[in-house]
């Protein structure tokens, strides 16, 4: 959730503004039945849900968005829910009945998480953090944490803090980085959107208007190094000078639709004689030595090979983006989804006069040799959610499906969607689940409260809920409600995702999982994955139906087989596989099928 509720209305460079498009009012999604907890009304298109497990106690009594749980972090049959308040680890090996390893209460403001060997990071931004973790505020100064908190959690039950990493503008988020080479040091990339504390309170921290200025505490993101074996130890070793050079980027006049600047407000804030000065959220991919910066009014792609001198290779801006939220890179490293917080998280951004291309994902391509984006389309839930929920893009990532590109995310109350981006010029949506609003339509009927008001026709509550982020994990997605919760879906076919699709995506398994340390994955070798790619030939008419057939059968009697038999008939089919090539019209899935084939035969024993 970003605080910077003020609208940046940015403009793509050398590309039109197309027509504004609007949500559907015919959606299955839309008008659902309100309510807390189990008791809202419920859409679902391709997922289950398993379990919804309310929040530990000790985060609903706190005030302020201090109840507001935030992201998510995994690692083995553990997962890190960070709230505002503290963080809570959960048990999940039984994904039906959650369990709570521990709570921690610890002012964050924030708390996003992140996990690695052991330790867990965490986000702190506000004036309200305190070194010691108390709940009490901050009367002295010195008293004020604001970067990441480091805790052990070797053992989930019983967390430790290690050390807080103070730096100069705090941590809204952060991003995980292991060295390339060397496997005892972390470097932690730090999103922080506050001005710098004077130099009195933390040495070497100075405001400035200068990007180039590299005494400037502003325009950089701060890197924290760690070294594993000694993590209290941990300190800011310099920061990344990614804006330099870069103009504002040019805004529109208005926006059509709520949250717009209009009529009402004509001009809004004069732009700032420079670029963005801050990153919102980064997300490296380590693998591939890039990180992808949702920079405010930028989408920017960073050059990580030197991880404490990181250098920008290209910058995107866009007159539909109001803040450039979260990014998603595709497992290959040649697309990116950028999302848009339009009206900063708070707002219900996906009402029937929303407009389409406003708070939703865009879909860049990265060209390969020159490192360069091209913007494709856009992609928003196209539901018409009501001005009761706060709903827009938000946090998400991969769902590893074979020979495709696919994510999950959450849109706050507008719940949890699945995206097709492999053709990045025709986003898709596959699944959602979704609840209806936590609170009632004005006018309706409010039950008495304990110790508060009730009755008919007074203005509900806006609470602000939804799920924070969702994020597919070993053949899960979890999403974390910020008011309710914490939820655990299945997916489950449809006629736009297949259960071999949904079973080879089972087959990668992580041991860790930072959705803002993007690894890559592979497939091991196997039916599911094979009959994947079939699956999609059938689905977009990529090969002869007759052919889908024979080879559906051929691999039904080679799956039957065994040991060398097995191997010969997949050896065999291949080949006859690769004949069809010419004669697809989809031939590079075809190829992709004949080589699945031929590493199946390969690993057959």
């Amino acid at each position: 959730m970003c605080k910077f509720l003020a609208l940046l209305l940015l403009t793509a460079a050398g590309s039109a503004l197309s027509a504004q498009t609007y949500p559907s009012t015919s959606d299955p999604r839309t008008g659902l039945k309100f309510g807390k907890g189990d008791s809202a009304g419920v859409a679902a298109k391709g997922m289950e849900l398993l379990s919804l497990t309310r929040k530990p106690v000790q985060f609903d009594s706190v005030q302020g968005l201090r109840f507001a749980n935030s992201d998510l972090a995994f690692a083995g049959n553990y997962v890190y829910q960070g709230n505002f308040a503290g963080f809570t680890i959960w048990d999940v090996t039984d994904v039906k009945k959650p369990v709570i390893a521990s709570v921690i209460t610890c002012a964050t403001s924030q708390g996003d998480p992140s996990i690695y060997a052991g330790l867990l990071f965490v986000s702190a931004e506000g004036g309200g953090n305190r070194n010691d973790c108390g709940m009490q505020g901050v009367e002295n100064p010195r008293e004020h944490m604001a970067g990441v908190r480091i805790f052990d959690v070797r053992n989930p039950r019983a967390p430790k803090l290690v050390k807080n990493v103070q730096t100069c503008k705090g941590s809204h988020t952060h991003t995980l980085a292991p060295h390339a080479k060397d496997k005892n040091i972390l470097y932690i990339y730090v999103s922080g959107s506050g001005g710098a504390r004077p130099d009195s309170l933390l040495p070497g921290c100075k405001n400035g208007d200068d990007p180039a200025d590299e005494t400037n505490s502003l325009f950089r993101l701060d890197i924290i190094k760690v070294d594993l074996r000694k993590p209290e130890d941990a300190f800011v070793v310099g920061g990344a000078r990614i804006f330099t050079g870069l103009d504002p980027a040019p805004r529109r006049a208005g926006a059509a639709g709520r949250g717009g600047r209009g009529a009402a407000n004509p001009a809004g804030p004069a732009p700032r004689p420079t670029g963005p000065r801050n990153c919102h959220d980064v997300t490296a991919y380590p693998e591939k030595n890039l990180l992808a910066g949702a920079c405010g009014s930028y989408g920017l792609l960073v050059d990580i090979s030197n991880r404490e001198k990181p250098k920008r290779l290209a910058a995107q801006a866009d007159t539909n983006f109001s803040l450039w939220h979260t990014a998603v890179f595709s497992n290959d490293a040649g697309k990116v989804v950028f999302s848009d917080e339009w009206g900063g998280g708070t707002g219900p951004m996906c009402q029937a006069n929303s407009m389409m291309e406003m708070g939703g994902n865009t879909v860049l391509s990265i060209d390969p040799k020159s490192k360069q984006y091209k913007q494709h389309a856009y992609f928003k839930i196209p539901t018409a959610q009501t001005a009761q929920e706060n709903c827009v893009s938000h946090n998400g990532g991969l769902i590893p499906v074979p020979g495709r590109d696919v994510m999950v995310q959450g849109w706050y109350q507008g719940g949890v969607s699945v995206m097709d981006f492999s053709n990045p010029g025709k986003p898709l949506e596959l699944a959602y689940y979704d609840r209806g609003p936590l609170d009632p339509p004005p006018g309706a009927d409010i039950p008495m409260a304990a110790g508060g008001a009730g009755g008919r026709g007074g203005a509900p509550r806006a609470t602000t809920g939804g799920s924070w982020g969702a994020y597919y994990y070993n053949g899960r997605v979890y999403s974390s409600e910020i008011d309710r919760g914490f939820d655990v879906y299945d997916l489950t076919p449809t006629a736009q995702l297949s259960a071999n699709e949904i079973a080879a995506a089972k087959l990668v398994q992580f041991s860790e999982y930072n959705p803002q340390a993007q690894p890559s994955y592979t497939f091991p070798a196997a039916f599911p994955v094979v009959r994947s790619y079939l699956d999609q030939l059938v689905r977009n008419n990529g090969l002869a139906r007759e052919r889908t057939s024979a080879i559906d059968r051929a691999l039904t009697a080679a799956e039957q087989a065994s040991g060398k038999a097995r191997r010969d008939a997949l050896n065999a089919l291949a080949k006859e596989v690769e004949k069809d090539v010419s004669g697809a019209t989809d031939q590079a899935r075809v190829k992709s099928l004949a080589s699945e084939i031929k590493r199946l035969a390969k690993a057959t024993k």
